[in-house]
């Protein structure tokens, strides 16, 4: 018992010791009972009592908000730090002020507090309730932080951020564009040279002073100039499909869907209605490539053997999920910088103004891919 032992050791001394020991045993509560709440030199505190009245501010507080301590002391809490940007009232005291302390410096765009110097001057800060102590009514001790270093740094880093993903969205353009161009070159000039070059093969095999050995090289031109034109299509097909410009986004994921089950024995469902997936160029293109990559993707790693995609209209945004029932997607593999399909299929969904999650899926046990696109036309920003 920590109180006996100091009564029994009193007893035990002459009475002018006693009353020295008793100052010194005692002294140390005494003091920091009384004493003022402090901080680190280089910090900015405040102490504020129940009514959010500044009773001590040190130096670092003073040279934050351009006044002195003197002058801080006895000022509303309110005056310093805005409660809420819409009203510059500073006799509104914070309602929770634990709370809404809390809420700030996680981030810098969480900085739902602003500070005020004495000459007006606004500037973003975070704060934290740190103490509290009964001395003559409640004190609390608030630390506070000019953040406007660190939110430059952040409006800076989202500026280079959205010049990048314009910049990615301005490439994927022009690819498409080229490929376009290309898949164009190679069916109208070299698709009908092929084609042409195989009707006079016909028609000099029909020749009567044909010998049978030429006859039989005739014939193995012919396979071969089939052979060419089967793999020209194919070419200009994977650089731009056909289907896209000739039958729309629906009839390309039709066919999407029929090339695929061609090399994949799978059960492979596509959910859509060909009025919703009347779209412009851009978005036709997008979505298409988001499919396509997902099936590449599906055929190299998840070994799934039941593949749903649904495409829905909702309101003004159109919906698409896809699913398979394979391995399934780890966090690892979306972190993996090599990852360069997810990436690209994120960066057509962001250049649409539009949202996507990948993860694992509940339903089929393998991955999952939602995808949300606004069908309303995009407007670039400033």
């Amino acid at each position: 018992m920590p109180g006996r032992a100091k009564t029994g050791l009193l007893r035990m001394l002459p009475l002018g010791m006693a009353a020295a020991a008793t100052y010194y045993l005692w002294r140390p509560f005494k003091v920091r009972r009384k004493a003022a709440p402090t901080a680190p030199a280089s910090e900015a505190m405040l102490a504020i009592d129940s009514e959010q009245s500044i009773v001590h501010a040190n130096a670092a507080a003073a040279a934050l908000f351009g006044s002195t301590p003197e002058a801080m002391r006895g000022m509303p809490l309110g005056h310093f730090i805005l409660r809420d940007l819409r009203s510059l009232d500073s006799n509104l005291p914070f309602l929770d002020i634990g709370q809404q302390l809390r809420l700030t410096g996680r981030r810098a765009t969480d900085a739902t507090l602003m500070g005020r110097k004495v000459d007006g001057a606004m500037f973003p800060l975070e704060g934290s309730l740190t103490a509290s102590t009964g001395h003559e009514g409640a004190v609390d001790t608030v630390l506070v932080r000019d953040i406007s270093a660190r939110k430059q740094v952040h409006e800076q880093l989202a500026r280079s951020f959205a010049q990048l993903r314009e910049l990615s969205s301005a490439l994927q353009t022009i690819r498409e564009e080229e490929r376009k161009h290309i898949a164009r070159e190679l069916h109208d000039d070299l698709g009908q040279l092929l084609a042409t070059l195989r009707v006079d093969l016909t028609l000099a095999r029909q020749h009567a002073d044909m010998t049978a050995p030429l006859l039989r090289l005739l014939h193995e031109m012919d396979g071969l100039l089939v052979t060419a034109i089967s793999s020209l299509r194919r070419i200009a097909s994977n650089l731009r499909p056909r289907a896209l410009d000739e039958g729309g986004l629906y009839f390309a994921l039709q066919t999407l869907r029929h090339d695929f089950l061609l090399r994949q024995a799978v059960h492979f469902e596509l959910m859509a209605d060909e009025g919703d997936l009347v779209l412009d160029d851009e978005r036709s293109t997008a979505i298409y490539r988001i499919v396509q990559e997902a099936l590449t993707n599906i055929a190299r790693h998840a070994e799934a053997s039941h593949i749903t995609i649904a495409l829905h209209r909702i309101d003004s945004m159109l919906s698409i999920t896809i699913q398979d029932d394979g391995k399934g997607i780890t966090d690892r593999d979306l972190e993996k910088a090599a990852s360069l399909g997810l990436l690209g299929m994120r960066e057509r969904v962001w250049g649409l103004n539009g949202s996507i999650q990948i993860g694992a899926d509940s339903e089929l046990g393998g991955t999952r891919i939602d995808i949300m696109l606004p069908m309303h036309a995009i407007t670039s920003s400033p």
